[in-house]
């Protein structure tokens, strides 16, 4: 195990990356690398360690869930910002926000996927402006009054939409689908226009919106086909079934009939109150879980948003009670409407880890593993703008966008319960190590798993794991062709242990060059025993100082310290190092039980955005108000199957 440090930090990232391959452009499924290729290119002798690659080599930087004022809460919450003006922005160009700000990116996203709710999409436009069609029902009549009023009233109104539509009970002129076919084909012809393959890459995407009775199960559906196929089918709404079943059914008939394809996955588990990851009965149907369901989870849904807006899912305190870093960003109160308050039976089926933990249960139980997902970070934003860097946050709607009481400004309220502002996170982004930029390289990366989440920097992270990689590996400056020679990457499986062998692994990480130094690798462990229950481990790697910053009494490694100056929002990379990079064995491997691991990469502390809030305005923030943050990686995981 050993720690580099460097300096210049763009020489470390075409060393983590790699040279960018020529590939050849297009979306043809014979374009895609196999992981025989990836093995024999790595091998293939030859002076130049950049010739004949054909994996992965750049990590493209994307955002899977951003809702435009074609969303109806979106809109509803003051919403001008189009998809045009969505993807302008994540390509780089500045652009001015819904409530007049002039708002730009550090660094352009590679790729976007403009993610608006399929029921209504479009409509709240319509309902604001008093379509004559729409006001003919009372309830769109009083909106519409409302919205026009602004202020409360027009706060008031959209938490109406909200509570409605979880319930059921949205006029059904709101869901009229000839009205969803010209909005649905007119943001196609956006996404085409903007599609720049190589360059920057829209891909094409709807959010299926499952809130019945306030419990969230909501689902992004992204497409790895042209405009040609998308249009072929209407978007899945809510108003034909809330059961997930039902969505993948559609998703089949889709493939069947286009001939393309498109993947789905979920978010924010920790507002569906206990059924986002069910382990007995579907909470959908009532009815016990099927081979047919893991079986069909497994092959509809292979990533999960696991950072956001709405609270960091990776897991909680109360799961993860010896893990000094599970209480990040938590935001557990209730259902998504809050009509149901968060009890802690409800937490071990909503959050990620624990989610991966029944996985290899139900593996056991059933024969496939429904939560075998790659892990990604997301915006949900209903701004249509992607900024989630902490001094550069827009905020989760347009009535959080920068202003000086947006600290103490809901970002909703139900029932008498609210979702403070200042809870909210700026998260996160997803990274991709595909082969090239472009629609088809990036969807078969994110069904390979090859991706990972953060909570908003730009950090670059490799992980493989395999039977031989050994200390001395980390000493190469090209962790990726050792790492693809000796084993598989982030999302890939490790098979039945050969004889005598223990699970060896390459982990790398690099810090954002705009964000803090790294405090710590971590590998997270979680298994199976012979008597089905399912345990967890974490594990400190790698970590800043390993000379003189040593483990103690309690297997600890101590704190990294604080270098952030909160009232001015700054910090300074005294401590922590750029680059982290080593090679670990499993300490407490039984070859006969099923396992996964997973990476988690830990910055040093930086100021959060309410810091810098604080500082821009002036303020005075409470003592409830986190001014610091750790920010954060995770890996999808490599999964170990003794069969």
């Amino acid at each position: 195990m050993r720690k580099l440090v460097t300096i210049i930090l763009f020489s470390l990232s075409v060393v983590f990356s790699g040279s960018v391959l020529a590939q050849k452009k297009g979306n043809m499924a014979g374009d895609r690398p196999t992981e025989d290729d990836m093995r024999s290119a790595v091998k293939k002798p030859n002076y130049s360690p950049y010739a004949g690659r054909n994996f992965p080599t750049n990590v493209y930087w994307g955002d899977t869930h951003v809702h435009t004022m074609n969303s109806l809460d979106a809109r509803g919450f003051g919403a001008t910002v189009g998809p045009d003006v969505a993807f302008k922005f994540a390509r780089g160009e500045e652009v001015t926000t819904s409530t007049g700000l002039r708002f730009k990116l550090s660094r352009p996203l590679d790729w976007l996927v403009v993610a608006d709710h399929s029921d209504g999409m479009g409509a709240m436009d319509e309902i604001i402006k008093g379509n004559p069609n729409l006001m003919k029902d009372p309830k769109v009549r009083e909106w519409n009054k409302q919205f026009n009023a602004g202020g409360d009233d027009a706060f008031d109104a959209t938490m109406d939409v909200i509570d409605r539509f979880s319930q059921g009970k949205m006029p059904k002129v709101v869901m009229d689908p000839a009205f969803a076919k010209t909005i649905w084909e007119g943001y196609l012809d956006i996404t085409n226009e903007y599609n720049d393959p190589g360059t920057f890459t829209t891909i094409i995407g709807y959010e299926w919106t499952s809130t019945e009775n306030g419990n969230n199960l909501h689902r992004n559906v992204l497409y790895r086909d042209n405009e040609d196929k998308a249009a072929m089918m209407l978007p899945y709404t809510t108003e034909k079934s809330f059961n997930p079943e039902d969505l993948w059914k559609w998703m089949g008939e889709y493939e069947a009939k286009t001939g393309g394809q498109v993947l789905a996955l979920a978010h924010n588990g920790n507002m569906s109150n206990g059924i986002m990851f069910p382990v007995e009965t579907n909470p959908a149907t009532g009815k016990p879980l099927t081979s047919d369901y893991v079986k069909n989870r497994a092959r509809w849904e292979p990533l999960y948003e696991t950072t956001q807006i709405k609270g960091d899912g990776e897991t909680h305190a109360y799961l993860s009670p010896t893990d000094e870093f599970a209480d990040y960003e938590t935001l557990a109160i209730g259902n998504l409407n809050l009509t149901v308050v968060k009890t802690d039976n409800m937490l071990q089926y909503e959050y990620t880890r624990e989610a991966l933990k029944n996985g290899l249960k139900l593996e056991s139980q059933l024969g496939t593993n429904p939560y075998k997902f790659g892990l990604v970070g997301s915006t949900d934003t209903h701004t249509g703008i992607s900024a989630v860097e902490e001094e550069n946050y827009l905020g989760k709607h347009p009535g959080t966008e920068p202003n000086k009481d947006r600290w103490n400004h809901p970002m909703a309220k139900f029932s008498g319960r609210q979702y403070d502002g200042f809870k909210m996170s700026a998260s996160g982004y997803a990274g991709v190590w595909a082969t090239d930029n472009t629609r088809g390289a990036l969807f078969d990366a994110m069904m390979r798993k090859e991706v990972y989440a953060t909570t908003g920097p730009r950090m670059m992270v490799r992980f493989f794991g395999g039977w031989d990689f050994i200390a001395k590996d980390a000493n190469y400056r090209l962790p990726a062709d050792i790492g693809y020679a000796k084993g598989v990457p982030m999302g890939g499986d490790l098979e039945k242990a050969p004889k005598g062998k223990t699970p060896t692994f390459l982990i790398a990480a690099l810090k954002d060059p705009l964000s803090g130094n790294l405090d710590r690798i971590q590998i997270i462990k979680g298994w199976l025993d012979k008597k089905g229950n399912t345990h967890e481990k974490v594990y400190d790697v790698i970590w800043s100082d390993m000379d003189t910053r040593k483990k103690g009494k309690d297997g600890k490694v101590p704190a990294v310290g604080n270098t952030v100056d909160v009232a001015n929002a700054t910090w300074t990379n005294t401590i922590g190092d750029p680059e982290l990079i080593g090679v670990w064995k499993d300490p407490d491997f039984d070859p006969k039980l099923r396992a996964f691991y997973y990476t988690r990469v830990i910055e040093i502390p930086t100021p959060r955005w309410t810091a810098y809030d604080a500082y821009r305005y002036g303020l005075t923030l409470p003592k409830e108000v986190e001014m610091t943050t750790q920010e954060r990686a995770y890996t999808s995981p490599i999964w170990y199957n003794p069969k």
